[in-house]
């Protein structure tokens, strides 16, 4: 995940996109155009039209020509993870610097830093590889989902 301007970790835009575009598509029962997908979640034609070329290349869609044509899930909805879809449009999970944190090796007052990194990605895992977009879908969040969001803490931002 990126770190954004303020320092804090972002989901970027076309992650958020690819997500809200195949839960459009969960939800239907027939393929939907890229322009559909961008007119019912409000998202910019162009800039979707090449994320669900990612998202088909990724196996995450199918896509069909012709009048009947446009976008299904590749699979079912409770087989697709949102780590799946993140990794597909924004590469692997909690890099740093663009490299693995395992890779890294850090020395003197920071050779224990590669540890946290490992750890963040290990948290990132632990939600985003245990949640479907048929749980996000139906409201139905795992435990690993609901026991940061039932804690009060979690929905307060942090500012330096």
């Amino acid at each position: 995940m990126p770190v954004g301007q303020n320092g804090g970790m972002q989901i970027p835009a076309k992650a958020e996109y690819a997500i809200r575009a195949l839960l459009t598509l969960a939800a239907s029962t027939t393929s939907l155009s890229a322009e559909h997908l961008a007119q019912e979640q409000e998202l910019p034609s162009k800039f979707l039209g090449a994320i669900m070329s990612d998202l088909r290349r990724g196996g995450l869609v199918t896509s069909q020509r012709g009048p009947e044509g446009g976008f299904r899930l590749a699979r079912n909805a409770d087989e697709i993870m949102i780590a799946d879809i993140l990794r597909v449009v924004s590469g692997p999970m909690a890099g740093v610097r663009g490299m693995r944190p395992e890779t890294l090796v850090y020395e003197g007052e920071a050779t224990h830093l590669r540890d946290v990194w490992v750890a963040v990605r290990a948290a990132l895992r632990e939600v985003l590889e245990h949640v479907t977009l048929g749980q996000v879908l139906r409201g139905d969040l795992p435990s690993s989902v609901t026991r940061f969001t039932n804690d009060p803490d979690a929905w307060i931002t942090r500012h330096p």
